[in-house]
């Protein structure tokens, strides 16, 4: 999706009561798993795009369900400033996403290093990087999926997560390996 192809938001006004807490809470963590933006006081914001429908739609189940409620509005900057501005903080929670992903990418590769150095090669072992791997898959598709503007560390994300993948297909033929050695 380009940059252009961008121009509408929805506004989301949510007002869920304090109490029972876990009703805010859940149409919060709804918010942040669609890549909402908060712009304070029960005020979000995503783009218009059919990406986030379902997203908006289960916030507005969770507060209805929570006693509260959910005013959605279809909302544009005044002028290419405004918009470019909402453009801005969108990607940079894309960034901050993308980030930490790099991050645990890191980690993974670390992680394995690690085996590595102690000789740490068991199906369990494999089985727990497998599971790691396949996290950062699914985290992988999820901030792609909200990043409708293309935030630039979404290359690099691309190649370490190959890279991570590459990394456990020689953990994996170096268990296999030590496993039929004995």
């Amino acid at each position: 999706m380009t940059n252009e192809s961008v121009s509408r938001w929805l506004v989301l006004l949510v007002r869920v009561p304090a109490q029972p807490s876990r009703h805010r809470v859940a149409v919060w963590r709804e918010l942040r798993r669609i890549g909402a933006v908060s712009l304070g006081q029960g005020g979000w914001a995503v783009p218009d795009v059919p990406a986030f429908a379902d997203g908006v739609a289960r916030a507005v189940e969770l507060a209805e369900r929570g006693g509260g409620e959910v005013v959605v509005l279809s909302a544009a900057g005044r002028d290419a400033r405004d918009a470019a501005r909402m453009q801005e903080l969108f990607t940079a929670d894309r960034i901050a996403e993308w980030t930490e992903f790099l991050a645990d990418c890191g980690k993974f590769d670390a992680e394995i290093d690690k085996e590595l150095h102690i000789q740490k090669l068991t199906l369990a072992e494999l089985e727990e990087e497998e599971q790691s791997l396949e996290r950062l898959r699914r985290w992988y598709r999820d901030i792609r999926a909200r990043d409708v503007f293309g935030a630039a560390p979404a290359a690099e994300a691309e190649q370490q997560l190959k890279h991570c993948t590459e990394r456990l297909e020689r953990y994996t033929e170096q268990v296999f390996a030590a496993l039929h050695q004995l």
